[in-house]
This record gives C-alpha cells, sequence and structure tokens, in this order.
C-alpha cells in the first residue's frame, strides 16, 4: 500500500453509512407508516391497530433505551417488535422470526428514500488499496439489507452496527471496535463521516485522523 500525502501513519479507513454513504429519507412518524405495518400484520396473525402500533412501538423504545443503562443506549428494534407481535398474537406465532419481518416490514413503510451518493461509490473505489470497514448508528436487521442492496457491503472487511453493541455513537467504544477489526490501534485510522458531534469530534478525540464526507469527496478528487 502506497502512503498517501496528507494521510501518513493512516493503514484503515472507517466511515459512516447514513448521509455519508447512503442517501436516506425515512419517516416513522407519518400515520400511513403504521397503517401499512398493521394491515401487513393482519396476515401473520397479529391484530394491533396504527394508533396502537405506534404507541407501543414509540413507548417500548423509550423504555429499552432507558433499561440499558448507557450513556449512549441502542435498542434492537426487532426485539421491540417481537414484544408487540407476541403480546397482539391471535393465534400461536413464531416471535422471534415475525419480530424480525416486523422490523424490515416497517422500514420499508416509513422508506421515502434510499440510495446511494455516487461521489461515495467513486470513493470507495479510490481507496480500495485499504481495509474499509463501517461504523454506524444503524440496527443490523435491515441496514445490512440496505448496504448489500445497494452493492455496498462487499466494500468492506468489517461492518458494526450499533444495534450489534448496546450503544451508539458518540460512545467512544463503538469507534474503537471499528479499528480492532480492522486490526489496527485508533491512530492508524481515519474516520469519514458526516455529523460532527456523533463522528467528527469522537472519533479525533480518540486520536483518529477524520473528515467529514464532503471533504473527503473533495480531498480525494471523486466530485
Amino acid at each position: 500500500m502506497i502512503e498517501r500525502e496528507g494521510l501518513q501513519g493512516i493503514n484503515g479507513i472507517l466511515f459512516d453509512c447514513y448521509k455519508t454513504l447512503i442517501d436516506i429519507v425515512t419517516d416513522e412518524d407519518d400515520k400511513k407508516t403504521y397503517e401499512s405495518v398493521s394491515n401487513w400484520l393482519i396476515y401473520q396473525g397479529v391484530r394491533i391497530t396504527p394508533d396502537q402500533l405506534k404507541s407501543e412501538y414509540k413507548g417500548s423504545c423509550l423504555l429499552g433505551t432507558q433499561a440499558i443503562g448507557q450513556e449512549y443506549p441502542e435498542i434492537r428494534v426487532e426485539k421491540i417488535f417481537e414484544v408487540i407481535c407476541k403480546q397482539n398474537s391471535l393465534w400461536d406465532i413464531d416471535e422471534k422470526t415475525l419480530g424480525e419481518e416486523t422490523a424490515r416490514a416497517f422500514r420499508s413503510a416509513s422508506l421515502r428514500r434510499l440510495q446511494v451518493f455516487p461521489q461515495s461509490v467513486r470513493l470507495l473505489d479510490e481507496l480500495k488499496e485499504y481495509p474499509l470497514g463501517v461504523v454506524s448508528n444503524g440496527q443490523r436487521v435491515f441496514s445490512e439489507i440496505e448496504l448489500r442492496y445497494l452493492n455496498l457491503f462487499d466494500h468492506f472487511k468489517s461492518v458494526i452496527f450499533s444495534s450489534d453493541l448496546g450503544f451508539k455513537k458518540p460512545d467512544p467504544r463503538i469507534f474503537l471496535a471499528g479499528a480492532r477489526a480492522l486490526g489496527l490501534n485508533e491512530k492508524e485510522v481515519l474516520y469519514i463521516g458526516d455529523n460532527f458531534e456523533n463522528d467528527i469530534i469522537p472519533s479525533v478525540k480518540l486520536g483518529m485522523k477524520a473528515m467529514h464526507i464532503e471533504e473527503a469527496w473533495r480531498f480525494f478528487k471523486v466530485i
């Protein structure tokens, strides 16, 4: 691997996912989101109104994060839906499987836009000589599928979502986990993201080099 000017000592690169690699818009407050999932659940043997679904989902997410006892807690949404489905089922169900399927149905219903940033695709190609990883606040139950669907997943040696760990950015441990997954220490890593509070500031505090995604597009001349 040839050392690039400005990246001396950098032996691996970590990326945020959403608004960095993936251009996404979702709406988890739209009544239509819950109407769609509620209707879908009819055929899974679960009776729950859209309003009840929204109330139980929002309330369970809040209680779930409070129960974790972390400064920056992260839930697993499939577990939330698993409990909701079990409590509102009309007959015996496989709640684990249905929890996962409902999480994906919910994501689908809330989705308004899902596409890649073409500049970021070119950036991944430009940096293919480095071991690459993802460290993202996301839910593996559907976030990994989105990376695969958009042909991004195979660019990475390691992909870590906050739902894997029970805590999320800006918790420094998630950045350290990303570095270790590449077999590197934090001073050997460049982190690229879109959010100063969650991405840039905490990674720099750990000793990583960091760039905003738009800065990275310019630095690596992929615009």
